[in-house]
């Protein structure tokens, strides 16, 4: 199968790494406004040959987005105009509404599937591509109904090469979810971080006090803005709601402390720790 991928950095490079390696991938032509992401994975075999957005569609089977998903939503409807009814298009955005609303009403709407593979780490580009990155996590395909079935074959295909589990679901309710467990999680780093660096202005002591448990809390907060932005931006209701929620936990712990409520400070630490069982079963 030829492929074409909009968007050679992390997301689009560990796709294309890992479906070549399972041979689904016979050619792969890489589509990127950044030349230097096209030369990287030219030279790590990530792509076979650059192509323009044109030439990439009519030359392949399918086409996978793999670009921030304020682009991929202007970018989309223009895709689906070029494609035929024997190709597939996928995304790999974060938010789904949004680029399915794009495209409700395109005459070529069933060629397109709604994909969001649930990884991603807060390095960018072709050279923090990982073929395994993808393994044990979720692939989740939303609003099937409104797909081909032989293009919603073609990307279940391309999550179980990808060593994924399958969830469906809608493209409302997934970004609800999203919300909760990861959109919270990178504002929460975020702001983590600029906490620490607004108190503690010696940069050789964070370096040097940095405990694992710090790093891997903050870990997020190198993500970078380009995307995570348009990420908050196409989930601003979601991302709000479980914020309110947030800041209300917050205030919880800062009154225990305040008042010296240390009973209430074991409730609320013994109330978090439940995670622990869903996370670890």
């Amino acid at each position: 199968m030829k492929i074409s991928i909009i968007g050679v950095g992390l997301i689009g490079g560990s796709m294309a790494l890992k479906l070549r390696e399972k041979g689904m991938a016979s050619f792969i032509y890489g589509i990127d406004k950044d030349k230097q992401h096209i030369i990287e994975a030219l030279d790590l075999k990530i792509i076979d040959a650059e192509a323009t957005l044109e030439d990439g569609i009519k030359n392949s089977d399918l086409v996978i987005i793999a670009i921030p998903v304020d682009a991929a939503r202007k970018v989309l409807p223009g895709v689906l105009d070029l494609v035929s009814d024997h190709q597939t298009v996928m995304d790999a955005g974060s938010t789904k509404a949004g680029i399915v609303g794009a495209v409700k009403n395109h005459p070529n709407r069933e060629r397109f599937v709604a994909f969001h593979p649930m990884w991603g780490t807060e390095n960018s580009g072709p050279k923090s591509a990982i073929a395994e990155s993808f393994a044990g996590k979720a692939g989740v395909i939303c609003n099937k109904e409104e797909s081909a079935t032989d293009a919603l074959y073609t990307v279940e295909k391309v999550v179980n090469a990808l060593d994924m589990h399958m969830i469906y679901m809608n493209a409302e309710d997934h970004d609800i979810h999203t919300a909760y467990i990861s959109h919270i999680s990178h504002i929460t780093s975020y702001a983590l971080a600029n906490t620490v660096l607004e108190k503690e202005r010696e940069e050789e002591t964070i370096f040097q006090l940095a405990s694992s448990g710090f790093s891997s809390t903050v870990r997020l907060a190198k993500s970078h803005p380009e995307m995570w932005v348009p990420i908050f931006k196409q989930n601003k209701e979601n991302v709000l709601d479980v914020l309110n929620e947030h800041i209300t936990q917050l205030r919880k712990f800062k009154s225990a402390l305040e008042k010296e409520n240390y009973e209430y400070l074991q409730e609320l630490i013994s109330n978090a720790n439940k995670i622990r069982g869903i996370l670890d079963k």
